[in-house]
């Protein structure tokens, strides 16, 4: 990133003002937004505005003006924007008292920028100087957060584990198949509930890949969502663990999973930072992408447990929407336009649904609608099943 980008952000400014005759936060602020997400861009970050966060010294939460998040949506470091009118040091200081981070974040009324990291004021410069302002942005989307090192690390490390965790417990499985009596007869409960409930041309061997897919994910999941009832509520996840429940358990699970634990303690450690359900299920997404092209993206393929990029799947659900309202005068959140997703893995496309349609549609959508669309997909896929 250059300097020039600077004089640009400057010159916007200047036409701001002269427009709307303000230098308030509200109307300059997004031209700042713009330039660190610039600066980001180059470390393949990005500056998302309003996302809540725990605060430091408390159980409440605290709303930066900008996140500075990667890919696996681990915080980097926050921006705040004050008006021009405030007590710079005023505000830096009400904000640490509510328990805003002092790790690195980055303070500035659009005439003084300071940089804080690690509790220290590391720079404090003027607009103006943009050699100074450079330097600044520089240090702040550079800064890795002590918590973003572990992370990093620790899926470095997970990449290089995982085959051979999956091999240790594929080999535990085998051996019960032969010596297990409990593990047999629990084993032909599950597939006959998977004919029924699945597809009837699931395997035995089927069978085995998705107790290890259980095994690895069941922490992930619960570390950061905390709600362990999913496995009892779910039909197919309560009987996966009446499986398990017969041959994986004390010291045979400590073992096993044991060169994995430093994964699931850097999730929990990143997860504890994210007040927002939603961010949390995004979390969730971006780790399960990490989790399927470490383990068997084939085996994960052939059991239809596949995860899409977010950036896909919102494509074309709003590609989908356009094309159904220019075809057909509709759109997918209108009654009667029922909503199929005949692969469900990791449910993507559902949540993004959820996300996308309008709060008030989802009622009835999901009352109404959605037991149809389960009768329209089990006929269709009985259909292909006797072609």
């Amino acid at each position: 990133m250059s300097i020039h980008s600077i004089h640009q952000y400057q010159n916007e400014v200047e036409k701001i003002i002269d427009y709307g005759g303000t230098k308030k936060e509200t109307a300059i602020r997004n031209a700042f937004y713009n330039l660190l997400n610039e600066y980001a861009k180059q470390k393949g970050l990005m500056i998302v505005t309003e996302i809540e966060i725990k605060a430091t010294n408390s159980n409440r939460k605290v709303t930066p003006d900008g996140t500075l998040k990667d890919v696996l949506r681990q915080d980097w470091g926050y921006w705040e924007s004050k008006d021009e009118s405030d007590n710079l040091d005023d505000e830096i200081k009400k904000k640490f008292d509510k328990g805003y981070p002092k790790e690195n974040i980055l303070f500035e009324d659009s005439n003084t920028a300071v940089l804080i990291q690690n509790g220290i004021e590391e720079m404090r410069v003027p607009f103006k100087d943009a050699d100074a302002l450079h330097h600044l942005l520089t240090a702040f989307i550079s800064f890795e957060r002590p918590e973003v090192i572990h992370f990093r690390k620790a899926i470095e490390h997970f990449k290089e584990d995982i085959p051979k965790v999956t091999e240790t417990i594929r080999s535990i499985i085998i051996e019960a198949e032969k010596t297990n009596p409990k593990y047999i007869k629990a084993a032909e409960v599950f597939l006959k509930l998977c004919h029924d409930s699945i597809n009837p041309e699931i395997l035995i061997e089927d069978v085995r890949e998705m107790i290890i897919q259980h095994i690895l994910t069941e922490d992930i999941f619960n570390t950061i969502f905390d709600e362990t009832q999913f496995h009892r509520e779910n039909n197919i996840a309560r009987e996966l663990e009446s499986v398990i429940s017969t041959f994986f358990t004390g010291n045979t699970r400590r073992v096993a999973l044991s060169s994995v634990q430093h994964y699931y303690q850097a999730i929990n450690a990143a997860a504890a930072g994210i007040a927002d359900h939603h961010e949390k299920q995004k979390f969730l997404k971006v780790l399960y992408e990490t989790f399927y092209k470490s383990y068997n993206p084939k085996a994960a393929d052939r059991l239809g447990v596949v995860y899409t990029p977010n950036e896909i799947v919102r494509f074309m659900i709003e590609s989908t929407d356009y094309l159904l309202h220019k075809h057909f005068n509709k759109f997918l959140e209108d009654r009667n336009v029922e909503i199929l997703d005949p692969a469900t893995g990791t449910g993507t496309f559902i949540c993004d649904i959820i996300d996308y349609l309008r709060k008030e549609k989802l009622e009835y959508k999901y009352k109404s609608e959605y037991p149809v669309a389960q009768k329209i997909a089990i006929n269709k896929l009985g259909e292909l099943q006797n072609l």
